[in-house]
């Protein structure tokens, strides 16, 4: 799978948006606690353990920014991380798919994820992180149901996209691209990371340049 043909000049523009340092503003349990809508935002989203606060680390290149866990279900409100020199705000959504959470506390992150995907006008997209290792599963397939529904732009990145041998990880890019070929709010194109590598983090600091642009 080709990566798109950017400018030198967008790329650029990637580059720099994330030269620039980014901090930890605050943990949200109600939507009344989010900032106002003064910036473009952009959500990550994923399984527990999908590795979310991995890829938000390696993109601003802040290894402490976002709490890393081996424990699933750790994050559990909506983390916001800003720029400090530019119009952008970043928010972590809790996991989902996470079987052993308490069922109260299961409900509580599902009405704050809904509730921030259908009532915040200046969430541009959401990223939305599957295993590489595995591709869409059934809970992914929910929360793409739910943004296509709420017709919010979202993008597939597939993590860890250096763990599988290159013909699993073809199988998987295939699935992905047949889970969101007719679905009206996904983009095309599926982002390939690894966190650990620095693989697709120039595409994806790009894309985000791109959005601040349009």
């Amino acid at each position: 799978m080709s990566a798109p043909d950017y400018s030198p000049d967008i790329i650029e523009k990637g580059r720099l948006l994330f030269a620039r340092p980014f901090v930890f503003v605050k943990g949200c349990v109600r939507i009344a606690d989010l900032p106002p809508m003064d910036k473009v935002e952009i959500a990550f989203a994923g399984r527990s353990n999908v590795g979310k606060s991995s890829l938000i680390n390696a993109l601003c290149g802040t290894s402490g920014l976002a709490r890393t866990s081996n424990t699933p279900g750790r994050t559990q409100e909506l983390n916001i991380f800003e720029s400090t020199s530019a119009e952008l705000r970043i928010v972590d959504m809790p996991g989902y798919g996470y079987a052993k959470a308490p069922e109260d506390k299961v409900r509580a992150w599902t009405k704050l994820i809904h509730q921030y995907l259908t009532g915040r006008a200046t969430l541009r997209r959401v990223y939305v992180l599957v295993d590489g290792r595995h591709g869409p599963k059934d809970n992914d397939l929910t929360v793409m149901n739910e943004l296509d529904k709420s017709a919010v732009s979202y993008q597939i990145i597939l993590t860890k996209a250096d763990k599988p041998s290159a013909e699993e990880l073809k199988k998987v890019i295939v699935a992905t691209q047949a889970a969101i070929a007719k679905r009206p709010a996904a983009h095309p194109q599926v982002i390939l990371t690894s966190s650990a590598k620095g693989d697709g983090l120039r595409e994806l600091r790009t894309e985000i340049a791109m959005l601040l642009e349009s």
